[in-house]
């Protein structure tokens, strides 16, 4: 009879636990950016279509922005971005007409991205350089994870 009294947990709102704090990357180099990337992971519900994983490339923009050509999987839909890719913050970037992404962690050599979401709507992971070696895929997981992401619902 207790056990109906109990709290229901809190429902959780895309891929992240409410309320959980996030953390975007403080010292990123924003022009080590640059370059083209693969997209190897992205966050997906069960049942969620799967396409093609996507490429994004990044450019220099003008001033301090950069520019953005993209293609992604975001919980199984084939996403665009075209246009620039506005700092907003320490690791935090609004791509053109779009929600704003923060880089949460890359790895000293800039070859790998883990980047999500304050509402936790999606998150991805980007590599560039040829396939991804298990220990920089934990270490993404991890800082996922960390920031309130779901990593069962990782694909």
């Amino acid at each position: 009879m207790l056990a109906g009294c109990v709290a229901a947990p809190a429902p959780v709102a895309g891929f992240r636990k409410p309320g959980t704090q996030i953390y975007s990357n403080a010292v990123l180099e924003n022009d080590r950016l640059t370059g083209d990337w693969l997209q190897v992971a992205e966050f997906a519900a069960p049942g969620a279509p799967a396409c093609d994983k996507g490429t994004a490339r990044i450019t220099q923009g003008t001033g301090q922005g950069l520019g953005l050509e993209a293609k992604l999987c975001l919980n199984g839909v084939p996403t665009r971005f075209s246009g620039p890719l506005i700092p907003t913050g320490p690791g935090r970037f609004t791509p053109a007409g779009a929600e704003v992404w923060w880089v949460l962690w890359a790895d000293v050599g800039y070859r790998t991205l883990a980047i999500g979401t304050p509402s936790g709507r999606f998150g991805f992971i980007l590599n560039r350089g040829g396939d991804l070696p298990a220990d920089r895929m934990r270490a993404a997981r991890e800082v996922l994870e960390w920031n309130g992401y779901g990593i069962g619902r990782l694909r």
